[in-house]
């Protein structure tokens, strides 16, 4: 009779006998195995949810042309009808609400959208889109808009799904946990792919666990930075982590400032306010506000924010997201047509640059289709890294046993020297990034707890067997 000892892996070296303690790398790669193993293991399916909604939205830019190609498309005629026309037309046909903005047509065969906000039906959150021929000013439908890219019916279910399940503020915690920990994941895998000997890392001619383990490696070793950098700009507009970042940004005299809306001007730092009612026309007027602009150089697109009150500009901001971006703001006052504030983009301080940049970049506005294409590779190698690593779990197990775990203890190899400063890290870390703190010190807990559980158990069994 042939007895079979049990297979030991590359990744989960399980000896009989405690090895001697390790320094340095070889210390920390089991403990950034196991972390990559289990953190892997339970966040898994929500990235696998981000992943799917992800390339579902990349993909909504250009469904959304083709869904609302009659709302958004208008043959190109010889002369378009001044603003305060278009506006005219769209209140005429659309009287509820109040005008909140007006975004002039953008290209020759694009209609002009207005505003319209406090409409019956319309979520508090979003606005009525009335689309008007800018050269016959015949409306042509009106839908409900959202966000500062515009987004309509169809992109706007997929970015709250993507972003909240449509469960709102609470479901906002799947994103953030999952952004919260894909950087985790990717930079343990990242670390552990190119600490394998060359030979170990090849998918050619292997077979079973090893060539699915190759294959895991070297897409997660090509898209890591791509992961990495979705889940930072992620974290930039999550609920908890996004604003310890936001009062660091502030403390540091980046946060993204905004012109005054105040005819005063100055730059006070308020945002534009939506307007309290009428058509949008005070004062001198849409056409008027709009020629100052023109005159400081705001070319299309823009959007024209009315006066909140009777002591409040214009507003008119470009609304560029794709590159070279648009993003200079003026405020005209309405009583005079005078320019009373400019606020260029390019004064913006640095990690507010920064921050618009991967914010648009994350969404898939930045570059355009290219952008969004690549975005849509990379929610696909999410995908399929995680059907294999699920694989993988599988293919470990013996006989009947199914995925087994990494073997525990790993962070006891580990010289003081390094888990000291290590475990500091990890706790500002986790002060900032609230959904990773957490759950990392709740595991290494559980961790410690089970371990010793474990010890003790073992302890009793051997001196029962002694006597």
């Amino acid at each position: 009779m042939t007895t079979t000892s049990p297979a030991t892996t590359d990744e989960a070296p399980q000896p009989e006998t405690p090895p001697p303690p390790s320094r340095g790398w070889a210390a920390l790669r089991p403990l950034i195995l196991r972390l990559h193993f289990y953190a892997g293991l339970f966040v898994a399916p929500l990235l696998l949810v981000a992943a799917v909604t992800g390339l579902l939205y990349a993909a909504s830019f250009q469904a959304e042309k083709i869904v609302y190609a009659h709302e958004l498309t208008v043959p190109v005629g010889d002369r378009k009808l001044p603003v305060s026309a278009q506006v005219s037309a769209a209140r005429e046909a659309h009287p509820e609400g109040t005008v909140s903005a007006v975004r002039p047509s953008p290209q020759a065969d694009a209609t002009t959208r207005v505003l319209l906000s406090g409409v019956e039906g319309v979520d508090a959150d979003h606005t009525l889109a009335v689309f008007v021929d800018p050269y016959t000013g015949k409306v042509r439908g009106a839908l409900e808009q959202y966000g500062s890219t515009g987004a309509l019916p169809l992109r706007t279910w997929i970015d709250e799904f993507h972003r909240d399940l449509h469960l709102g503020e609470p479901g906002r915690l799947y994103s953030e946990f999952a952004a919260s920990w894909l950087w985790v994941i990717a930079g343990g895998g990242l670390v552990l792919w190119f600490s394998r000997r060359r030979a170990r890392r090849t998918v050619r001619g292997t077979t079973g666990r090893r060539r699915t383990l190759g294959l895991h490696g070297t897409i997660g070793a090509w898209a890591a930075a791509g992961f990495i950098f979705l889940s930072a700009t992620g974290l930039t507009w999550s609920t908890y982590a996004g604003a310890n970042i936001d009062e660091l940004r502030t403390s540091l005299g980046q946060s993204t400032p905004s012109v005054s809306a105040d005819a005063g001007g100055d730059h006070a730092g308020h945002g534009p306010a939506a307007s309290s009612g009428g058509d949008g026309g005070h004062g001198v007027g849409l056409d008027k506000v709009l020629a100052a602009a023109r005159a400081e150089g705001l070319g299309d697109p823009v959007e024209i924010v009315p006066p909140a009150d009777a002591s409040s500009a214009y507003v008119v901001k470009q609304v560029q997201r794709s590159w070279p971006e648009k993003q200079d703001s003026v405020a005209v006052d309405p009583a005079t047509g005078e320019v009373t504030d400019v606020l260029r983009f390019a004064d913006h301080p640095l990690l507010a640059k920064l921050t618009r940049w991967g914010i648009d970049l994350h969404t898939g506005t930045l570059f355009g289709p290219v952008n969004q294409i690549a975005l849509m590779l990379l929610a696909l190698c999410l995908i399929l890294l995680i059907v294999w690593g699920y694989r993988m779990w599988w293919q470990r197990g013996r006989g009947n046993a199914f995925g087994r775990p990494i073997p525990r203890g790993a962070w006891q190899q580990v010289p003081p020297q390094i888990l000291v400063p290590l475990l500091a890290a990890i706790a500002v870390l986790g002060y900032f990034v609230p959904l990773l703190g957490i759950p990392l010190a709740a595991f290494v807990v559980v961790d410690v707890v089970l371990g010793e559980i474990a010890h003790r158990r073992g302890r009793r069994t051997n001196g029962a067997g002694r006597t």
